[in-house]
């Protein structure tokens, strides 16, 4: 077994790992990182890098299906898919290597492997033990596992991204961001998509009206929707899988091509023998402070898909990353800071949110004005032939700033990080409405999405 010491030893190659290695190595630290697959981790190999290929797809069938809008005579388009996919595959090819060189040139010592602790300040990788002043958990994320007999016979997102048969028809289990997103590439594709949610509603953590105009617009498109279900098995038949779930007390059954476990996603920490490294955890959770560090041994940081606290978005990883490397160099004070955070589901047209949700407002105790707008009569909406456009944006009333956004359509995942820059830096809706804004564009609606501030 040979033994080895690094000043820093960093449990994966994604966002995460890979926004740790700027500010240690820039002090000349020396830098060990492990990855068992492929690196860049899960976004731009196997999540929302390649998935953008298939909804910049999708967001083309969109545009022709709205073409007689604009008096443009098109016939019924044909999407090859395994075309697509090729495409989709060619674009992403060469990230791995590109990012090796990028480490190489960072001077980070890369190791391809599986990294287990063996001590509290020591990482076995293979026949190799990596001694280490700080040690960082970045392995991302991996699919949440779904207690269901025959849960075996369940695709991933994974296999949707590289599958170049496009099936005649797939059930979601799970109505979080991947089966809205996946299932609307899917229904764009002439796939017949139905999405089984165990919840009341879907997307629980976004604004319920929100969702409701999200689910409107999925069920034009085709997509079916069943809330409040207990999946109880899947099992194949006849060449298809049958999945049979309980609703409203019955018994019921729904067959399809393709079972999708779209249950979202838990951190990837259950192979790294944390007890062994003296980390305290709980239910897939690392128990860290204020500055990222683990609660019972900190010279072990945790950032990403790993720290299942945050949300798992890729520029939040970057971030985290960054974190965790300053406070590596400078000693423990940087800690992250959420507010102002965008995020989207990348529908066809896009949720994007941002802040509190109206129920979250209220919750905490705050009293607001809620400005509701469905923009499908606006002159900008109708110019561009959109068949959603809605938008929530909701104002302390005592200090006048926002405190929260949230859009349907109406490019909201552009607009959002306008009202994520209002939220982190204390801009108010007066200030916004008073904003001159290039014109026409979606942007200078803005000014219009309060009906008083």
């Amino acid at each position: 077994m040979t033994r080895e010491k690094f000043d820093v030893v960093i449990l994966g190659g994604g966002n995460a790992g890979i926004g740790v290695t700027g500010p240690v190595r820039r002090t000349g630290m020396s830098v060990a990182m492990i990855e068992a697959r492929d690196l860049g981790g899960t976004c731009p190999n196997r999540g929302c890098t390649p998935k953008k290929v298939l909804v910049a797809a999708g967001h083309a069938l969109h545009e022709i299906d709205r073409a007689a809008v604009h008096h443009i005579l098109v016939g019924k388009p044909r999407l090859d898919w395994a075309a697509l996919i090729d495409r989709e595959r060619a674009l992403i090819r060469d990230i791995p290597s590109g990012l090796a060189r990028a480490m190489e040139k960072r001077g980070v010592q890369v190791i391809e492997g599986n990294a287990t602790f063996a001590a509290p300040a020591t990482i076995r990788v293979g026949n190799r033990l990596l001694q280490a002043d700080h040690i960082v958990v970045a392995t991302g994320s991996k699919p949440r596992p779904l207690p269901i007999p025959g849960a075996e016979l369940m695709i991933t997102s994974d296999e949707i991204l590289s599958d170049r048969v496009l099936p005649g028809s797939a059930i979601f289990i799970g109505g979080g961001v991947i089966s809205f997103e996946l299932g609307h590439v899917y229904a764009r594709a002439g796939v017949q998509v139905t999405i089984l949610e165990a919840l009341p509603q879907l997307l629980p953590a976004m604004d319920v009206n929100a969702v409701e105009r999200l689910r409107a617009e999925s069920e034009r498109i085709g997509i079916g929707f069943r809330t409040g279900v207990a999946v109880k098995r899947i099992e194949r038949t006849d060449g298809k899988l049958r999945v049979l779930f309980t609703s409203d007390g019955f018994e019921q059954v729904a067959e399809a091509d393709r079972v999708v476990n779209g249950a979202g996603r838990v951190a990837n920490i259950d192979a790294l023998d944390l007890a062994a490294g003296e980390v305290v955890h709980d239910h897939g959770r690392v128990a860290v402070d204020d500055y990222l560090r683990s609660v019972s041994n900190p010279r072990v940081h945790v950032c990403g898909g790993a720290f299942a606290s945050s949300p798992q978005l890729s520029p939040l990883a970057t971030y985290e990353g960054d974190i965790v490397g300053r406070n590596i160099v400078e000693g423990a004070k940087h800690s992250p800071d959420y507010e102002g955070m965008a995020t989207a589901v990348y529908t066809v047209p896009a949720l994007a949110t941002v802040g509190l949700t109206e129920a979250a407002a209220r919750q905490k105790g705050l009293s607001v004005d809620v400005h509701v707008n469905d923009m499908l009569g606006w002159f900008s909406a109708k110019t561009c032939g959109e068949t959603v456009a809605w938008s929530k944006i909701i104002v302390d009333r005592a200090t006048g700033r926002v405190v929260g956004a949230h859009f349907i359509g109406h490019e909201g995942q552009e607009l959002i990080n306008v009202f994520g820059l209002a939220i982190k830096f204390g801009i108010t809706a007066r200030q916004l409405k008073d904003q001159v804004y290039a014109y026409p564009t979606f942007s200078a609606d803005i000014k219009h999405m309060f009906a008083h501030a």
